[in-house]
Formats: C-alpha cells, structure tokens, sequence
C-alpha cells in the first residue's frame, strides 16, 4: 500500500524531523512567555512556558542555573534565550533555555510587591530623610567598574568640588548580585566613621527597567535604612524608579546627578566667596572709620582735660562770674552815678513815705558818703502846691 509514499521508521521520521528543525530554524531566539509550573527534577529546571492558549516545555540545564541572573517564579513574565531541543528516540520538542530574564511586567510587579510590603514600615517616609552635608570632605561610590557611568561621575566630581576624596568601591550590578551589594553597603556603613565617609552614591548606568530590578530587593532597602551616613542613589535613567529610589535620603535620576546633588559647583561657590569677602572689606572699612572717628573724639575730650586747659578753663569761667557779679553789684551802680540811702537804724530807704522832715540819712556814693537831714518830703510838697493850687 502507498508505494509511491515515502517509506520511514519511528526513528527515521524522527530523524528526519530534527534535522528539518535544525535546517529550518534559527539556531538561537528570543521567545516571550510566561512561565508555568517551574519544577527542580535532578537539578535541572523545568517549566511550561505558556502565551495564551498554545504552550512549550523548557529546561535549564543544571549547569547553566548557577550563571542565571534571575530564577523565575510561576506566573512570572520572561523573556526567554533560548533553542530548540529535539529528541528523535521519544520525538519531544522542548526549549532549551540559554538565559532567562525577567519581563517589565514581572519586574513592575515585584516593585509594587515590595513596596507594599515595606510601606507600612516607614521607610520610604519624607521625615526620615536625613539632609546631604553641605561641602563633604570624603564620600563612597559604590558602582560597577568600569564603566561610562562611573567615568562621568569622577569627571564631574572632579569639575565640581574637587577637595572631596572620592573612596571608590566596585559592586556588580547585573544578575542576583543583591547580597553582594548589600555587603558592599554594609562594608562602607561599619567603616564610614573611621574613613570619615559622610554620604554614599550606590549608582548604576543605563540599562532597561529589568536590569534594574536587582535594587528593588527588599534585603537592600533594609541595608541602606541602616546606613549611618545619607544615601544618594543614581539609578539607570530619568523615569526608573527602584525601591533602593524610595528608601534613598536623596534620589538623582542619573549617576552623573547623584554628584551633582551631592558635590557644590565650585565656581558658584567662589562667586560666593568673592561676595562674602567684598562684604567683609566694606564692614571692616565701616569699622576702621567708626573706631576712627571715635578714637579721635576720645583723644579731642582727652586734651580738654590736661591741667592747663582745664585750669584756663576755669579761670575764665571765674573772670566771667566776676563780671557778671560785678555788674551786678550796687557798687556798680553807684559808679553810674546812683546812691544809696539809708535810715537811722541802717536800712535801705526805698521810698519817700519812708522818710519824714527831721529824719537823719545816711547817703552813699561810689567815691564816699554823707549824712543830710530831712527838711521837709518833697511828697508832701507837691501835695501842698497842688491844693495851693486847686480853685
């Protein structure tokens, strides 16, 4: 029957379709999927890989698994390296996985399920922000090296602030490498009194979302809460945001930024300078005219009070009483022609009702006196014409 029909044996017809696959197919691919089942049998990790309604087995050999910067969990999204296995004597198909990472989707889900988790405890509160010195004299750097990233930050450090010693620490910042940062974090905290680090800069350059999924791990936000010095992280791009972001006492959106907000700009700062100084030189002038000027009042009420001066002083104050008195005095007046009258018992005749005919005086002049006798009051006289006189 079928002679016109090829004729093939179970092996044959497996044979023969394993070399049309690998005639066929490329020998790597990249295959987006989300894993199923995920199962250790003899070290070695199985797992469907599921997209909708169509499905595929894969492996990863035990070899590889120890080199794998991410273990997938099931229901995680990933996107897989991978070729085509095929084994003629049983006839399955199976993708062979070559690296395994996972998807934006996997690694946004985690991030949120951390941050849920870690929400609650405060670590991501804006009280607990500690501030970043000001002028730090020595700061760590924990980055890969080498690396752009890590060039552009020792230039601009160096463009900066160029007084600050920069203690670089490499780290490895791709795969499950979170422990080894973690220590790295911990090495510098422990140390940072003695070494005088006052800020750290945990910093990775670009990079997708799921290559930074390693500082969304809930160890490291642990390990830098605890870090007796501030954090500065500077992670990947402008729009990525990590848990090591959240928990970090300031958040840079690149590297380079995380200098930035950590070092002052030195030209800036002797701008600065060059004001305070122009201020201090006008106070000082300001002073040195004011205590001048004080000075030379003091030394001018000094000279009033030498002996001589004060004595002249004095003596012509006294002449200048003496002339006041003196032309106060009734001896004066008696120089200008005046004189003064007193009665028999020696008081000062004041008016011509106090005197009558008969009465004795006594009358001073400027040059001597005399004594008269009251004839008759010259009052009463005028008194008499008048009435002598009146009709």
């Amino acid at each position: 029957m079928g002679n016109g029909l090829p004729h093939y044996s179970v092996l044959e017809l497996n044979t023969a379709i394993g070399k049309l696959l690998e005639r066929g197919f490329a020998p790597r691919f990249l295959l987006a999927a989300t894993v199923s089942r995920p199962q250790l049998k003899k070290g070695h990790l199985w797992m469907s890989l599921v997209d909708g309604d169509a499905s595929i087995s894969a492996v990863a050999w035990a070899s590889l698994l120890p080199r794998l910067s991410f273990r997938p969990d099931d229901g995680d999204g990933v996107t897989v390296v991978g070729k085509l296995n095929f084994w003629p004597a049983r006839g399955s198909l199976c993708v062979q996985v070559l690296d395994i990472r996972p998807s934006l989707s996997s690694v946004l889900r985690r991030f949120e399920q951390v941050r849920e988790r870690l929400l609650p405890t405060g670590l991501f509160a804006a009280e607990r922000k500690r501030p970043l010195p000001e002028r730090p004299a020595v700061i760590a750097l924990l980055t890969s090296v080498p690396s752009s990233a890590l060039a552009d930050m020792l230039c601009t450090a160096a463009e900066r602030w160029p007084a600050t010693r920069i203690i670089l620490l490499p780290i490895p910042v791709q795969g499950p490498v979170e422990a080894a940062i973690c220590r790295a974090v911990r090495a510098v905290g422990n140390r940072a009194v003695a070494l005088g680090v006052e800020a750290i800069v945990l910093a990775r350059g670009g990079g997708s979302r799921e290559d930074l999924s390693v500082f969304d791990g809930e160890e490291l936000a642990w390990e830098l809460a605890r870090c007796p010095v501030p954090v500065v992280t500077g992670l990947g791009h402008e729009d990525d945001t990590t848990i090591a972001d959240l928990v970090a006492d300031c958040r840079a959106a690149t590297p380079t930024a995380a200098v930035v907000s950590l070092l002052p700009d030195r030209h800036s700062a002797g701008l600065e300078l060059r004001a305070i100084r122009a201020q201090l030189g006008n106070q000082l002038a300001w002073r040195l005219r004011f205590e001048r000027e004080r000075t030379d009042a003091s030394l001018q009420k000094l000279n009033q009070c030498r002996p001589g001066l004060m004595l002249n002083r004095q003596r012509r104050h006294l002449t200048q009483l003496g002339q006041l008195l003196e032309a106060l005095s009734p001896q004066h007046l008696l120089k200008r022609g005046f004189c003064l009258v007193r009665g028999e018992s020696g008081h000062v005749v004041r008016s011509v009702h106090q005197v009558e005919a008969g009465s004795l005086l006594d009358v001073q002049w400027a040059d001597g006196r005399a004594e008269a006798r009251i004839t008759g009051n010259k009052m009463d006289y005028q008194n008499a014409h008048s009435q002598a006189n009146s009709p």
